[in-house]
């Protein structure tokens, strides 16, 4: 695995098909601290091209508090070795001088109404940033192909509509969201966990759970999302941002009668750590 820090360095790295002609790129972008979901977007990016770049990059523009930026965990060495083990071909990892090298940057990329709700109305500017960042990034790696988790549905919603609106030649990818066994969705916040605050973050998944549950038994949405609430309620240590259905198309609150695709997503904080989680249902 290639290490490089500057765009002039993956410029001298371009891919080459296993026949020695043009082969394709995919990207793999990350802030560190990886943990098996990362890999999980590492593994379906190698299996469909010629070469993977992953990159490490803690975005200061999508935090909207000081202190969660600076509380973010940095492991850049062992995140190296996680990657040359699951096969990246290039590890492109950016100081702050260089993806903004005139600080803070004056034109950024809006996320328009998608960063109106959800998790834009509880963290104001958050997509902008992650926006701004991704459209860099895909400027500087060029990829065929971007990999990102589906956890992150918001986010994965507003990245495929910024590369759609702004005529961006990329292949957007969903990964499907990683779990540890008991069912708590992976996320490098995870490892400020105490095996308290642990046990409490288990009701994400488990409100989820009791929402697609009743969804599937014929409850109304109002009274399946009131079921998943219920669950998250009853934790103690959890405080709760939102339990919400969205619409996959936009992120917008389904209107009453909805029939069709739907994802129910849930931030809350344990302790001092904020979580999300969310999962694909069909309501009717």
């Amino acid at each position: 695995m290639r290490f490089v820090t500057t765009p002039a360095e993956l410029d001298a790295l371009a891919p080459f098909s296993a026949d020695g002609s043009a082969g394709s790129r995919a990207v793999v972008m990350t802030m560190g601290a990886l943990h098996e979901g990362h890999l999980a977007l590492v593994r379906a990016a190698r299996e469909a091209n010629d070469q993977v770049v992953a990159t490490i990059f803690v975005n200061p523009l999508q935090f909207d508090d000081a202190n969660d930026l600076q509380r973010y965990p940095r492991t850049l060495e062992a995140d190296a070795q996680l990657l040359e083990d699951a096969g990246v071909d290039v590890l492109f990892a950016p100081n702050v001088e260089t993806v903004y090298p005139g600080g803070d940057p004056v034109v950024r990329v809006s996320a328009g109404t998608l960063g109106d709700v959800l998790e834009g109305a509880h963290r104001p500017g958050h997509f902008d940033g992650v926006l701004t960042v991704v459209l860099k990034l895909l400027n500087l790696t060029r990829p065929d192909r971007a990999y990102f988790g589906q956890k992150d549905a918001q986010q994965l919603l507003a990245i495929r509509a910024m590369v759609r609106d702004l005529n961006v030649p990329v292949d957007v990818i969903g990964v499907p969201t990683q779990r540890d066994p008991d069912g708590l969705a992976l996320s490098s916040r995870n490892v400020h966990l105490s095996a308290s605050e642990r046990a409490s973050a288990l009701s994400l998944s488990r409100s989820l759970e009791a929402v697609t549950a009743a969804l599937e038994l014929g409850e109304p949405l109002a009274d399946a999302l009131t079921d998943g609430r219920r669950v998250l309620d009853a934790t103690e240590g959890v405080q709760v941002d939102y339990l919400e259905a969205m619409n996959p198309a936009d992120a917008q609150p389904l209107p009453a009668g909805y029939r069709g695709d739907a994802v129910i997503a849930v931030a809350a904080r344990v302790g001092a750590t904020r979580l999300i989680d969310n999962v694909p249902v069909r309501i009717g």
